[in-house]
């Protein structure tokens, strides 16, 4: 199946990544990766964009030599009553939102306090994927994880640098595969984010995969390669 998206991409604006948005999108083209979401970290974040960047990407064209830009961020959990980094509108303004537990902004906490902050989370207009909730430092109750993600509509992302062997979050392929499980038991739907700090890894789903094809997870519940899904998930993107 050909993927039509990639939703989790950082530009040099997140203040820990290292390609410019032409960068990325010269890169998509290269492989032929039809959209790319830019979803810069928020301002929660050391170094992370400020609230000016999301409200500018406005001025950004749609589509860049022939590549869909879509107009993203990846806020911050910043405590474990479910608030984020940027305003209501913030999030109005972009396309979609990723939100994400990340150390620097939230503490680790135990399984039920973890989970309980997710589905607060979930439940915020404007938030439609919660980014790699898989990190064993953060346990989660991964059934209510996937009940209350359907009961959202929201996507649970499978990324693929966390599996890469660099990453800072702790034991994710494991993680990862009981994430699925609970997933295909509650029929929830997940997308696969490359999570690319460097043009290079944008559209790389290499272990996503992998990891898919180890757990003989369905790939009807996969959105990157389903555009009538992906529109179902991501409304704002093609009406806009």
């Amino acid at each position: 199946m050909k993927t039509i998206a990639d939703l989790h991409i950082h530009t040099i604006s997140s203040g820990h990544a290292y390609s410019t948005l032409q960068e990325i999108v010269q890169y998509a083209k290269s492989i032929g990766l039809p959209m790319v979401g830019i979803s810069d970290h928020g301002p929660g974040m050391p170094g992370g964009a400020h609230l000016f960047h999301f409200l500018n990407m406005r001025i950004l064209p749609k589509e860049i030599d022939g590549v869909r830009v879509i107009r993203g961020i990846e806020v911050n959990i910043m405590d474990h009553q479910g608030s984020i980094d940027v305003d209501d509108r913030t999030l109005s303004l972009t396309q979609y939102a990723i939100a994400s537990l990340h150390p620097p902004c939230v503490p680790f906490a135990d399984k039920k306090t973890n989970t309980e902050t997710l589905i607060k989370v979930m439940g915020i207009e404007g938030i439609q994927i919660i980014g790699h909730p898989d990190d064993e430092r953060y346990p989660l109750d991964f059934d209510a994880i996937a009940y209350a993600a359907k009961q959202h509509h929201v996507l649970l992302e499978i990324n693929n640098s966390s599996m890469n062997g660099v990453s800072a979050r702790s034991n994710s392929k494991t993680v990862i595969k009981e994430l699925l499980a609970a997933c295909k038991r509650h029929q929830t739907h997940v997308v696969f984010g490359s999570d690319a700090h460097v043009s290079f890894d944008v559209g790389n789903f290499t272990y996503c995969h992998q990891i898919i094809k180890e757990c003989d997870f369905p790939l009807e519940l996969v959105v990157n390669h389903q555009m009538e899904k992906l529109k179902s998930f991501l409304p704002k993107v093609f009406n806009d």
